[in-house]
């Protein structure tokens, strides 16, 4: 495994590290009261959210290959680890802080494991539908998880349905105070992200809010606060836990490995096709498998490449991992020398500021887009969203996957199947394969629209069966055009010679065209060809053609 470092921060000149450290300082600005509005969702201490920003962001800038990529604290993995370990250890606890840890440790061994087998392709197995659908329930999770915070009411449950009926039973008991701030607070982020999107006023509002606390005494009228945070740099240990302990975890950490995979390609493809820029994904899987280690050994939590911080760093013009060193540098400053003033921080503000990231999670033209065109995908997209609110975060990633599969076996199991047919000018066109058509008297050419395994070898020889039974004359040539078949499994080569066989004792002449090299060599192989005959496949439909009407036809050209 070669090591290629530093590749997300050179080549770097004076002029774009300047640029690049501005931009770090902006986004810094914009991005500190998100990274410790995680903690909210992850239940861990506040300046746990600061550490994700400190040597996890070096770690991936080190190791990875992304220009673009914020590696950070994020919503999805952080409500996947939440929901699971709230069960093991009352959250914020030295318990659940040590099994938070050990889900960071793992994720990163898990990381590793998947660059050095070059495992990045997993992430082609959450589609973009369900990760859609995936993301709206997490944000609707998250929102609700939130509300008790902004309406000031104590609200226990670990589930989002159980919370929202806590929070409805004691609409009554909503501090008043405490809803106008968080109003207040989500209100402006929400418009200023529409009409000015580069005004952080995610740091404003904590700023604000910290002044207004101390001088007004928030805490005396009810409004509470985040109370004192250490200063100082993080220390390193090894989270400690029981072995029972760390197998119970380890299905979380796989859940949150899939989460990361899923996200971190996904952002970083995206950023790296805008500036017509190379990607090199399994340099980034040890680049994000770095930075869970050091969160993992600093006391922090599991760290995502997350999509919205990479689009905030871009939107603060920040062009390599030179603006996310810089960041690193300014959350030292922050830890050194003002980690004071947090304590007078409210926990509505922080709730508001997380609402307004959990809003943005929630994709309405997306799922608008996607029922569009695709109304099938739009209902794997709520069968997700509905298994991540009403049953879990854990379970909707699976689920997810699972959908993805699903689909992808369903295309192939039922492919497209077309037989060329007259058209009213004559001419040969692909209709869908209706039994009744013909492509001439005696004729028929059969496309298959999949690879030829277990799964679909009855739906062909049936469908194969079907058009010669009911061909409006008898069928004396049936040409199968094979141009979409790569691969024949065992199991379909037996229905194959089966079906060759059949053909042969009604004396119905079968042809394969447009075989290619990898389905010749499993024809061969499965003894296929000795059964139709060297003679009757073709690398052509053109040249089955010739061969089935005996002379060129200039119809077959045009195929």
């Amino acid at each position: 495994m070669r090591l290629n470092l530093f590749k997300g921060v050179l080549p770097v000149s004076w002029r774009s590290a300047l640029r690049d450290a501005f931009a770090g300082v902006t986004f810094a600005s914009m991005n500190v009261p998100q990274v410790l509005g995680y903690t909210r969702i992850a239940g861990m201490p506040v300046v746990t959210g600061l550490y994700t920003v400190l040597l996890p962001l070096v770690g991936f800038a080190v190791f990875g290959s992304s220009r673009h990529l914020v590696v950070a604290a994020d919503s999805a993995t952080a409500t996947i680890f939440a929901s699971a370990l709230s069960v093991m250890a009352p959250i914020g606890s030295d318990r659940y802080v040590a099994l938070v840890g050990m889900v960071a440790l793992l994720t990163a061994v898990f990381l590793l494991i998947a660059r050095i087998f070059r495992l990045g392709f997993l992430a082609d197995f959450l589609s973009r539908t369900v990760l859609v659908g995936f993301l709206t329930g997490v944000g609707i999770q998250v929102g609700v998880a939130m509300l008790g915070d902004m309406l000031g009411l104590s609200v226990k449950s670990p589930r989002t349905i159980l919370q929202l009926n806590t929070i409805l039973h004691n609409l009554p008991q909503v501090h008043l105070p405490t809803l106008g701030v968080s109003v207040l607070v989500a209100g402006s982020i929400l418009i200023c992200k529409r009409y000015l999107p580069r005004l952080p006023v995610p740091m404003i509002a904590v700023v604000g809010g910290i002044a207004a606390s101390y001088f007004y005494n928030f805490a005396g009228h009810g409004i509470t606060t985040i109370g004192p945070v250490p200063g100082g740099l993080p220390r390193f240990s090894l989270p400690q836990v029981s072995w029972e302990e760390m197998l119970r975890l380890l299905p979380v950490a796989a859940s949150c490995f899939v989460m990361i995979i899923a996200q971190t390609a996904a952002a970083s493809r995206v950023f790296a096709e805008r500036y017509h820029e190379r990607v090199d994904s399994d340099a980034d899987i040890l680049g994000v498998s770095a930075a869970n280690m050091a969160a993992a050994l600093t006391g922090a939590f599991v760290v995502n490449g997350s999509p919205t911080q990479t689009a905030m760093a871009d939107l603060a013009g920040a062009r390599s991992q030179v603006a996310q060193l810089v960041f690193a540098g300014v959350v030292v400053v922050v830890l050194m020398f003002l980690t004071g003033p947090l304590q007078y921080l409210p926990h509505c503000i922080l709730a508001a500021v997380v609402f307004t990231i959990a809003i943005g999670l929630i994709k309405i033209p997306s799922l608008r887009e996607i029922r569009r065109e695709s109304p099938g995908e739009f209902t794997l997209a709520v069968i997700t969203t509905a298994a991540v609110v009403l049953v879990g975060v854990e379970q909707g990633i699976l689920l997810a996957m699972a959908l993805s599969l699903m689909r992808h076996v369903n295309h192939s199991y039922r492919p497209h199947t077309m037989v060329l047919a007259p058209d009213p000018e004559g001419r040969w066109r692909p209709v869908p394969a209706v039994p009744g058509i013909q492509t001439a008297p005696g004729l028929i050419v059969y496309r298959f629209g999949a690879d030829l395994f277990f799964a679909n070898e009855n739906l062909f020889a049936d469908e194969v069966h079907a058009l010669i039974t009911h061909a409006p004359t008898p069928v004396h040539w049936f040409v199968l055009d094979a141009g979409a078949v790569t691969d024949l499994d065992f199991s379909a080569a037996r229905v194959v010679r089966d079906l060759c066989e059949d053909l042969a004792a009604s004396e119905i002449k079968l042809v394969f065209a447009r075989v290619n090299a990898y389905l010749r060599a499993d024809m061969d192989r499965h003894q296929i060809t000795p059964v139709i005959g060297e003679a009757r496949v073709f690398s052509t439909l053109h040249e089955a053609m010739t061969l089935v009407l005996g002379t060129p036809l200039e119809a077959v050209a045009t195929l």
